[in-house]
């Protein structure tokens, strides 16, 4: 699944109001670990079928960032029915995706 990237305006639909967990990837174009994570995400987005994957721009959404107290980048949200479950910062390859998302994954089937 393609990795979406929405607007302030999209966010309470795409992610809060979505039945199930949502990876979101608060990133800067000018942000180089940014720039590292995203094959990481788009190669998880395509094996991980029971999670959809979002990315805000924090420049163009820089309120919607504030609300969630991201103040560096990149930094990542698991939501899951609305509910931000896990929030992680900085490039933390495959693996560390894995993990977290595995958590989140393991007590949503439980």
């Amino acid at each position: 699944m393609a990795i979406k990237h929405v607007s302030k305006e999209e966010f309470q639909k795409e992610v809060i109001e979505h039945k199930g967990p949502v990876l979101v990837d608060f990133y800067a174009e000018w942000c180089g670990p940014c720039k590292t994570t995203s094959p990481i995400l788009d190669e998880l987005s395509s094996e991980i079928k029971n999670m959809k994957f979002v990315k805000i721009d924090v420049d163009k959404n820089p309120d919607l960032a504030s609300s969630y107290s991201v103040f560096s980048i990149p930094t990542f949200l698991i939501v899951k029915d609305g509910t931000v479950v896990a929030q992680f910062i900085g490039a933390i390859g495959k693996e560390g995706f894995l993990q977290e998302i595995n958590k989140v994954l393991d007590s949503y089937s439980s």
